[in-house]
């Protein structure tokens, strides 16, 4: 399937100095077959290894490789929101940096863009979604739980807003993420959130899934970080 709009991968990284490299590669190796014109944006949350080093010396052998970097960690949310609003190019893809959703899954967003739809995303909660490896039963029952918070606080329909693996047209993205302030794992309820009150069509796509044994989610911090992030976006007012 060869594309012709051009694409801005965006790539959150935090202590990611082993994976971004191989990560990088099988991306790049990927749309280099698939449309002419892409770069691979990678925003390094202030990590405490070097994966910007390891970023930087990818650049010099791969063109498309840019780098945007925090002294500080901030947050998930706050890197994906650099990465959306300097991207460059007309499709914008978020992915994490361990790929646990595989980069060809791409293919099973693009349609739905090209449909129309102004957001794709991936998700694990579909039932023609398939999960090659699953997550410690405490963490699915944690993402369980904060779905079902999701669902019960906020006007959201779906079943998984987590997965980190979204498709944006690149105005839409622009305009959501100027608009979005969360910047922890929440980030995407938010985003979400946002395009429906914008009046953008978002679809839910099922994806092949492979936990990653490294989550950088703390399971004892973060799921009332997440909480009181629901709340704030329950209440706050989007333009």
């Amino acid at each position: 399937m060869e594309i012709e709009k051009s694409i801005s991968i965006v790539i959150p990284a935090y202590n990611e100095a082993e994976r971004i490299g191989p990560t990088i590669k099988t991306i790049n190796d990927y749309f280099s077959q698939k449309t002419r014109s892409f770069e691979i944006l990678v925003i390094d949350d202030g990590s405490e290894d070097n994966t910007s080093d390891v970023v930087l010396d990818s650049a010099k052998r791969i063109e498309s490789v840019k780098l945007l970097g925090s002294s500080i960690n901030e947050g998930k949310g706050s890197s994906v929101r650099k990465g959306m609003i300097n991207a460059a190019h007309d499709l914008i893809l978020l992915s994490d940096a361990d790929l646990s959703t595989p980069i060809e899954e791409f293919e099973k967003l693009f349609p739905w863009i090209q449909d129309g739809y102004d957001i794709a995303i991936g998700s694990r909660g579909m039932k023609e979604s398939e999960i090659i490896l699953r997550q410690p039963w405490y963490r699915e029952m944690m993402g369980k739980t904060f779905n079902l918070l999701v669902r019960m606080l906020i006007d959201n329909d779906f079943k998984d807003t987590q997965c980190g693996f979204k498709l944006f047209r690149h105005e839409v993205a622009k305009r959501i993420f100027e608009a979005s302030k969360i910047n922890g794992f929440a980030f995407d309820v938010e985003v979400l959130f946002i395009a429906k009150k914008m009046g953008y069509r978002a679809k839910e796509v099922p994806i092949r899934w492979i936990d990653s044994p490294r989550s950088k989610v703390n399971i004892l911090r973060d799921p009332l970080r997440m909480f009181l992030d629901l709340l704030r976006i329950k209440i706050k007012r989007y333009a």
